[in-house]
């Protein structure tokens, strides 16, 4: 029986996390991708308190249609970006959640980078 990709994301995941934690002053960055949206949140691992967010499912509602491309997803990444320089957040720590660091995980990045965060 072979293991599906959701379920290879799911071993990566603990790996990547053991290594990254977030800060008040350094947030981490976390991606999700479901099959229809992107999402990503600035989360405080010590507080446990998640400080910014945004996805393809909340800027539709402010008049575009978005899928979950890569298009998208730089829209996302600067959405994000610039929710976190409002909080006075200039750096982050990037978790890709166990996704492979490619297409759209790496489109919101640089979506987030050219917004104006550092990680």
């Amino acid at each position: 029986m072979s293991i599906s990709k959701n379920e290879q994301r799911l071993r990566r995941k603990p790996r990547i996390r053991k290594k990254i934690s977030g800060t008040e002053a350094r947030p981490r960055l976390v991606v999700y991708r479901s099959n229809v949206h992107l999402y990503a949140q600035l989360v405080d691992d010590v507080n446990g308190v998640t400080l910014a967010s945004a996805s393809t499912q909340v800027l539709n509602k402010g008049g575009e249609a978005l899928k979950a491309n890569k298009d998208s997803a730089a829209k996302v990444g600067k959405a994000i970006a610039e929710a976190a320089l409002a909080q006075k957040i200039e750096t982050c720590v990037f978790d890709r959640n166990g996704y492979i660091y490619h297409g759209k995980i790496k489109a919101l990045a640089d979506g987030a980078r050219e917004g104006g965060l550092k990680f």
